[in-house]
């Protein structure tokens, strides 16, 4: 039965040679028989995807088959009557005087390149496909690194995750795919990472954002005031009048540089003042002196 090898693999004449291979290898993988067993329609589907990239991946023998047309199929056949080849390049000669099927076989090889069989690439190995896993970290995970173990059948694999690694970034682990097709090699795993939302820390970039709570009394006389850290407080000097929403900057206690080992991101301290909710009768009469003297200066 005569067929069209482009509407076998689903793509354009002119498609490149990459459209070809792609397109090859999804439905080899789809009409495999280690994944269609006892099919015999899925089976026949294959050899037809097989057979038509054999041709089509080879650019000498899609050239030929392109200029050869439906005459392709009476070769591949052995059912040709009387056609004369040199018509397409082919020599004088016509089919029917080719004699034995040896003397097709080596018309064929000639034409062809002397190509593997039809049936020889049954096997052809197959690499099998990537697959993702989402994994969840804390955000002091992400900030020191860490490790997972992935569980793929009966093995156990512990994987590093390195420092700074953030939101949507995959982590390979290589040949924990599925499995390859007749010998073809596994294909990798992917950790797809989400990073929790912290209480303390935004992180933006490189940097992190945390909100530095300070007395009034701080904020109106100056001093020192403890800013929270991934890696420990540290003491930051408030100089006197500091405004409420002032951002001071903590060079070097950011997140981790991805792929720039010990280089990191800056640290922001947002100030908001503190408002006292409980004050005292003596505090609240000080609070009104003080109002009453600044009335006066304005």
């Amino acid at each position: 039965m005569e067929q069209d090898y482009y509407k076998i693999l689903g793509v354009s004449r002119s498609a490149s040679t990459e459209d070809i291979k792609k397109a090859y290898r999804n439905l080899a993988r789809q009409y495999h028989p280690d994944h269609n067993p006892n099919n015999k329609e899925a089976e026949t589907r294959f050899k037809q995807i097989n057979e038509a990239y054999e041709v089509l991946s080879d650019s000498e023998k899609r050239a030929r088959y392109d200029q050869l047309g439906r005459h392709y199929h009476q070769w591949r056949s052995g059912q040709g009557s009387g056609v004369n080849w040199s018509d397409f390049g082919g020599g004088s000669s016509s089919y029917r005087d080719m004699g034995s099927e040896g003397s097709f076989a080596d018309f064929i090889s000639s034409i062809f390149g002397g190509g593997r069989g039809r049936d020889s690439s049954y096997r052809q190995p197959i690499r099998g496909q990537d697959v993702e896993e989402p994994i969840e970290l804390s955000l002091e995970e992400a900030y020191n690194g860490t490790e997972r173990t992935v569980l793929r059948g009966s093995k156990r694999r512990t994987v590093r995750i390195p420092p700074g690694t953030r939101d949507g970034m995959r982590v390979r682990v290589e040949g924990e795919g599925e499995a390859g097709f007749a010998g073809g090699a596994h294909g990798d795993l992917y950790l797809v990472v989400s990073v929790k939302p912290h209480p303390t820390f935004e992180w933006r970039d490189d940097d992190l954002y945390v909100d530095l709570k300070l007395p009034v009394y701080t904020a109106v006389l100056g001093g020192e005031a403890n800013v929270p850290t991934l890696s420990g407080d540290v003491k930051l000097r408030i100089p006197p009048g500091t405004q409420s929403g002032k951002l001071f900057r903590v060079s070097g206690r950011g997140m981790p540089r991805i792929k720039q080992a010990g280089e990191f991101g800056n640290l922001y301290a947002r100030v908001l003042i503190q408002i006292p909710t409980d004050l005292t009768g003596e505090e609240l009469a000080l609070f009104e002196k003080l109002a009453s003297f600044r009335g006066k200066r304005a």
